[in-house]
């Protein structure tokens, strides 16, 4: 169809556009012709009023311009503020129910602004505020700023680490990780190996709980103290049997924080199971049916006590049992290779910085309550900056890319394994948002039930960071061979910071504020100085290997 515009028809016709409605001055009446399988609109106007359309971005119907001379071509277009224009675009009035292919091929014609732009005309028509002022500046896209941080960083650290290097050489001494006689640390691997039979051995008391009537399993007749009683056997021998082999074999730094890692990771999850089966035999002693996951295959009690229902459990990146979980429809094995790439890569950096940065100034220091406090000052500055990198890299490749990994190759749905904890503007909410796995588990299995048992609310704080504090002193100090507590006192510490911080925030209602605060103690101050007390004494008194 070819919409030719040309002098305004005589008559009734005149006035009214195909609309209908009245033409306004300046506008073009048209008629419709059919003319194959092409709608063009043939414009006879001026250059001047085309000009005055396009660059006023407040058409009633947008069309846009293409040609030359006279036989100019106008086209619909559902844009409205807009400089130049694209003869491609479609007509969007084209009447309802007709499929039109456009086949036109015309000339861009860009029109400027610059034309029409009057020496009169306002250059100033709003009150606007400076980007960077205090009232726009949260209002602003600062992706530039943070690619120039990025360049200045790499910039900066390259520096660094090319001095560095010429100054002393390469530093990297694998003793400290691995023994010359880690490849006969058999018992560590054995051990491992090995631990699979707690989980099997806390589904067979499951199962002791439900026996068969007609076929139909109903609750037995077991006491739920002996249920406990056998799960606490289980769940601590658990952890107790690694720590002996680690302890036994004075093996090397890596072997045995990884498989003090696992161990402790087993437990947690060892206690969920229990104590998730537990409640869920209390919801339906009540006449209750158990909460439904979203997004997940209902699974009824005890259908879930199979070994393939707690195999998943252990392996799924997470410590909170529930009878099924979120999946996911595919696993994306290109993508799981790319990951993988970026974990070598960042865990090979970890170990880099560690070795040419942490470990000589830790050697080159003394105790910080024994020796010099300016100099202990001093070398806690120095550390903080690495041990910053290295901790960063260790939240990355952790809870990023592993956790990721894992759940794409069990089709794990959920995966919320950290909040956007560096916005956090206290301590408290640091520890709600950075290790969303661990926190789940505390709120679920330690907090609210301290609650339901009447322990008051400051209480129940403290006890989760007491346990907090114990599981990060056990995962440090056993594969050290050597308990100093600076663990657990550093976790303890946190408590006192949560009322500090919150008490800021309160105080000046910042959310910059309390976000430098968090960053200040907790990246600044406490992880330096929390290296100097414990691994300094790792550092300076292990044997080489």
């Amino acid at each position: 169809m070819v919409v030719e515009v040309g002098k305004p028809p005589k008559g009734g016709d005149q006035g009214k556009g195909r609309g209908g409605g009245g033409v306004e001055k300046g506008q073009q009446v048209v008629r419709e012709e059919e003319v194959g399988d092409s709608e063009v609109v043939q414009l006879g106007s001026e250059m001047t009023n085309a000009e005055s359309d396009v660059t006023s971005g407040e058409e009633d119907s947008g069309t846009t311009m293409s040609g030359a001379g006279d036989g100019l071509t106008r086209r619909r277009s559902g844009s409205v503020h807009f400089k130049s224009v694209d003869s491609r675009n479609l007509l969007e009035d084209m009447p309802v129910g007709r499929v039109v292919e456009e086949k036109v091929v015309t000339t861009h014609v860009e029109v400027s602004r610059k034309s029409v732009l009057r020496a009169s005309a306002p250059a100033h028509r709003k009150n606007k505020e400076s980007p960077l002022s205090s009232d726009a500046i949260f209002h602003q896209s600062h992706a530039g700023l943070f690619n120039l941080c990025v360049v200045v960083l790499v910039a900066v650290n390259s520096r660094l680490i090319i001095e560095n290097l010429m100054k002393y050489g390469l530093l990297i001494r694998t003793g400290f990780w691995f023994s010359s006689k880690s490849a006969r640390d058999w018992p560590l691997l054995m051990c491992g190996l090995s631990l699979p039979m707690f989980p099997f051995a806390a589904l067979l008391v499951e199962k002791l709980c439900w026996k068969n009537v007609n076929g139909k399993m109903v609750p037995s007749n077991v006491s739920e103290v002996i249920i406990f009683l056998l799960h606490l056997i289980i769940s601590t021998t658990g952890i107790l049997y690694p720590g002996y082999v680690i302890h036994r074999v004075q093996s090397a730094l890596l072997p045995g924080l990884i498989l003090i890692l696992i161990a402790v990771t087993g437990w947690m999850k060892l206690v969920s199971y229990a104590h998730a089966n537990k409640d869920l035999r209390e919801i339906l002693r009540a006449g209750e049916q158990p909460e439904a996951p979203q997004q997940a295959e209902k699974v009824d009690v005890p259908d879930n006590l199979t070994v393939h229902n707690i195999t998943y459990f252990m392996l799924a990146p997470t410590l909170c049992y529930q009878l099924s979980y979120p999946r996911s429809e595919t696993i994306r094995k290109g993508w799981v290779l790319r990951q993988a790439g970026k974990l070598v890569v960042f865990v090979g950096l970890m170990g880099f910085i560690i070795e040419q940065y942490i470990n000589p100034t830790v050697r080159n220091s003394q105790h910080p309550l024994k020796g010099n406090y300016l100099q202990a000052a001093e070398r806690i500055l120095k550390l903080s900056m690495p041990v910053l990198y290295v901790w960063l890299c260790l939240f990355y490749c952790l809870f990023h890319l592993w956790l990721n990994i894992v759940a794409e190759l069990l089709r794990f749905g959920d995966r919320e394994f950290y909040k956007d904890w560096w916005n956090a503007q206290t301590v408290e909410e640091y520890w709600r948002m950075w290790n969303m796995p661990v926190h789940k588990w505390m709120v679920r299995h330690i907090y609210f039930p301290s609650i339901r048992a009447g322990l008051p609310k400051a209480a129940a704080v403290i006890l989760v960071f007491a346990i907090s504090g114990l599981f990060h002193e056990v995962v440090v100090g056993v594969p050290c061979h050597m308990l100093r507590c600076w663990a657990f006192l550093g976790i303890m510490m946190q408590v006192p910071l949560v009322y500090l911080t919150n008490q800021i925030q309160e105080r000046y209602r910042n959310s910059m504020v309390g976000n430098m605060v968090f960053w200040f103690f907790f990246c600044i101050v406490g992880q330096p100085m929390c290296l100097l007390l414990y691994y300094h004494d790792v550092v300076n008194n292990l044997p080489n290997r």
